[in-house]
C-alpha cells in the first residue's frame, strides 16, 4: 500500500487527486498540504475534497507529516515545488511532480536532485497524452523534413499561469529531438505584425486562455494538398490525477532517478 500527501490539496487539482486516491486500491491518502498559514489547516481532508471524512487533516507544513507519508504528489509553482523536492532529498521521500512553468535554472536545479530523491517529473500525467507523445515522434521522423510545415495549438482554462503550456513545450520538444532540431533555436512562440513567411525549420506555438477547458493540445504537419493533425483532449482533470496515483505507485519502490511517464507507462 502506497501512502501518498498531496501539496496544494484545497485546491482544483488537490481535490481531484483525493478523489483519484480513493479510486486505487494500492494506495491510501496519508497527507494534505495547504499554504502556510490557510484557515483550511486543521480540516478533514476527504471533506474539502468532496468525498467524506476520511481522518486525515489538512497541515500547513510537511514536517507534521514527515512520518506519514512515501510519495509526496506537488502540482503547484516552481518555488514550492523545489522546496518540497530538497525536503524529500533530506527525508528519505519520494515525489510525483506536475508542476509546470519552470525555467531553465529551475529545471536545472531539479534536476540536480536525480541521484538523491526518485522522482517522476512530467508535465502531463495523462496516459493519453504519453502515447500521443510516441505518436508525434513518429509523425515527425516521417514527415517533419518532407516539407511539412509544424504547428502546435493548445487550449487552457482562463486561470493558466504559464504559457505555453508545458504540455505543448514537451511535444515540441519531442518533435524538434526526432528531427535533430533545437526548440530553442527553432521553436517560435509569438507571430505579430510584419513577421515575414515562416521558415522551413520552425515548429509554431499557438496558446488559448479561455473559460473552463481543461487542455486540448493538436499537433499539425501541414504541406501542399494535405493536413495531417494529432489531437488530445481532456475532458476532466481526472485522467491527469489518475495518471500522477499510477505514477506515484510506480515510484515507491525504485531507486534514485529523474524518471518521467514514459518511463511509468513503459513507453521509454
Amino acid at each position: 500500500m502506497t501512502r501518498i500527501a498531496i501539496v496544494g490539496v484545497a485546491g482544483r487539482m488537490g481535490r481531484t487527486l483525493v478523489n483519484a486516491i480513493e479510486l486505487e486500491a494500492e494506495a491510501t491518502l496519508a497527507g494534505g498540504v495547504v499554504a502556510q498559514g490557510s484557515s483550511l489547516a486543521g480540516a478533514d481532508v476527504g471533506e474539502l475534497a468532496g468525498v467524506g471524512k476520511r481522518g486525515v487533516v489538512a497541515v500547513d507544513s510537511l514536517e507534521s507529516i514527515v512520518d506519514d507519508f512515501d510519495v509526496l504528489i506537488d502540482f503547484t509553482t516552481p518555488q514550492v515545488t523545489l522546496a518540497n523536492l530538497a525536503f524529500c532529498a533530506e527525508h528519505g521521500k519520494r515525489i510525483v511532480i506536475g508542476t509546470t512553468g519552470m525555467s531553465d535554472d529551475q529545471l536545472a536545479t531539479l534536476d540536480s536532485y536525480r541521484d538523491r530523491v526518485p522522482m517522476v517529473f512530467a508535465p502531463n500525467m495523462s496516459v493519453g497524452v504519453n502515447l500521443t507523445l510516441k505518436l508525434l515522434e513518429t509523425a515527425a521522423r516521417a514527415l517533419g523534413d518532407e516539407g511539412y510545415d509544424i504547428e502546435v495549438i493548445e487550449s487552457h482554462h482562463r486561470h493558466k499561469v504559464d504559457a505555453p503550456s508545458g504540455t505543448a513545450i514537451k511535444m515540441g520538444e519531442v518533435i524538434a529531438a526526432s528531427l535533430g532540431r533545437s526548440l530553442k533555436e527553432h521553436g517560435v512562440f509569438e507571430r505579430v505584425g510584419q513577421c515575414g513567411p515562416r521558415t522551413d525549420k520552425e515548429i509554431g506555438f499557438a496558446t488559448v486562455r479561455a473559460g473552463d477547458i481543461v487542455g486540448e493540445h493538436t499537433v499539425m504537419f501541414a504541406t501542399e494538398g494535405e493536413r495531417i493533425e494529432i489531437t488530445h483532449k481532456a475532458s476532466s482533470r481526472m485522467t491527469f490525477a489518475k495518471g500522477a496515483v499510477r505514477a506515484a505507485r510506480w515510484v515507491a519502490d525504485k531507486e534514485s532517478g529523474h524518471y518521467d511517464m514514459q518511463d511509468v507507462l513503459g513507453l521509454a
